[in-house]
């Protein structure tokens, strides 16, 4: 539930449970007193006698008293009509005021029976009051006022009419103190719930919170917080989940990043250990006076250079994979023709190869006309080091490297295969990875830093295409990369797909 809405249903509660059960009380205790200790039915309940004055009662009373008057003037033996004397009874606007006949000693008709019962063995007899100056009779102890109409029946038997109406003349005492204590008990009770609800809906939720942030602060991502609720609440769970998962993520990176750096520290260390070791002996060499002759000396000397341009090579490739990961290196894409480029690399390669006596075919099965769009120093730079990386780990005595160029309808697909060792399969998923070679010896005679082929993977990745390798042991390994062709529409508007 959100907190507009909660807040709202507070209001309201507040308000109106109240009021609700102060009139339930009010009820319940008005009967009470009234029915319980002055002995009216809960029909007969009239809740405005409770608050009326005394002049109120006596003037309700002399209404149906002058009603018994002008008819016992009139023809007194109607008020022995038990007819007549339940309508007069019934018409009594007041619920607490009612007709009492007595016959002789004994009771005739009584509008109230229970009330009655209470009342008349203590009504005053047949003449015993002067009824032309006596205005009523109050019984304080039953809060009761009567008055009294004498009459003789037809059969000439004394009979006295009364009429009797309860008398609140102000709301009681008693009346007071415990309307007191059921409201003191209502609002403590509407409090209690209204308290108890904002903190199961707010307060809970928000320690629960503020303990998974604390988790959090410590460095624990595991503690999560499940919900279904609605509104602001559940809003904040489902965002809590979102940063530890964001967090967890980006920790779980981190920890890989560090364990990588530690590894490129290693890797950079051992792989920098091999040429400087060489290149300290043959120093110590010449130092020594071991390459006591020209042609020793020039050994020496070109194995130096050699060893050298191998730890070069190593620091630019490292370089350049640390600026292309972070995206500081910028790519300038252009539109390539397809069968020139590649004609123009093949070109550039073979003469390196043929001078290693390695065998070079070269197949272009695309259209004159196909156009990629790529940078064409970057995609140079993935041709090389897969070649490169080809001829490190050609193990026959006649090297092959064919290049092939497919046509994929929207894509076209370049394949580079070399008849070298092969590749074992639980390792082909992983030469992409930074520093991973297949010799886990790390042995660096062929040369090479482990990170060619995760230069090549992310830049194919950031021409929009992607790679993969096959790869049979003893056979050969072949590098599967993909492009996606440049199509102009006819009016001139260029798009890729």
């Amino acid at each position: 539930m959100k907190f507009r809405t909660r807040l709202r249903v507070t209001f309201v509660t507040i308000i109106v449970l109240p009021l609700v059960l102060t009139a339930l009380a009010f009820s319940g205790i008005g009967l009470y007193l009234m029915n319980v200790h002055q002995g009216f039915p809960a029909v007969d309940l009239d809740y405005t006698a409770m608050t009326e004055n005394m002049r109120e009662v006596v003037d309700a009373t002399d209404q149906v008293f002058s009603c018994l008057k002008e008819q016992a003037e009139a023809d007194a033996s109607r008020l022995a009509d038990m007819q007549y004397l339940e309508e007069l009874n019934s018409g009594i606007a007041r619920r607490t005021t009612y007709i009492i006949v007595r016959k002789g000693d004994g009771l005739y008709y009584a509008g109230n029976e229970e009330a009655a019962e209470v009342i008349f063995s203590r009504l005053p007899g047949y003449g015993e009051r002067d009824l032309s100056e006596d205005p009523g009779i109050y019984y304080d102890d039953l809060d009761k006022f009567v008055k009294q109409l004498d009459f003789l029946f037809p059969d000439g038997s004394r009979g006295s009419a009364f009429v009797v109406t309860k008398v609140n003349s102000l709301i009681s005492r008693k009346l007071l103190v415990d309307m007191f204590v059921a409201i003191l008990l209502i609002l403590s009770f509407t409090g209690f719930m209204l308290t108890r609800w904002i903190r199961r809906g707010v307060f809970n939720p928000i320690n629960e919170l503020n303990a998974a942030m604390r988790k959090i602060k410590e460095g624990n991502f595991e503690y999560a917080l499940e919900t279904d609720a609605k509104g602001e609440i559940g809003d904040l769970y489902r965002n809590y989940e979102d940063m530890r998962l964001r967090l967890k993520e980006n920790d779980e990176e981190n920890r890989e990043s560090e364990k990588q750096n530690r590894e490129l520290v290693s890797n950079i260390s051992h792989d920098l250990k091999t040429p400087i070791t060489a290149i300290k002996g043959y120093v110590e060499g010449i130092m020594d006076g071991v390459a006591d002759t020209p042609e020793k000396m020039d050994k020496y000397i070109k194995t130096i250079y050699n060893k050298a341009n191998d730890m070069e090579r190593l620091i630019n490739e490292l370089t350049y994979y640390s600026g292309i990961d972070n995206n500081r290196i910028p790519y300038n894409f252009h539109r390539i023709n397809v069968a020139d480029y590649f004609g123009d690399c093949v070109e550039e390669v073979g003469l390196d190869l043929e001078q290693k006596n390695i065998e070079l075919n070269y197949s272009n099965l695309t259209q004159p006309d196909t156009i990629v769009i790529a940078d064409p120093e970057q995609m140079k730079k993935v041709i090389n080091n897969i070649i490169s990386n080809s001829v490190k780990y050609l193990d026959k005595s006649r090297g092959i490297i064919d290049i092939r160029i497919l046509d994929e309808t929207d894509s076209i697909r370049i394949e580079i295969e070399d008849n070298g060792k092969g590749i074992a399969q639980k390792d082909l998923p992983k030469i992409f990875e930074r520093f991973y070679r297949t010799d886990a010896s790390r042995n660096s005679a062929q040369g090479g830093s482990g990170i060619g082929l995760s230069i090549v993977r992310k830049i194919i990745e950031d021409h929009g295409g992607y790679i993969w390798a096959t790869s049979r042991e003893g056979e050969g390994t072949c590098m599967h990369f993909v492009l996606r062709k440049y199509v102009e529409l006819q009016d001139e508007k260029q798009v890729t797909i």
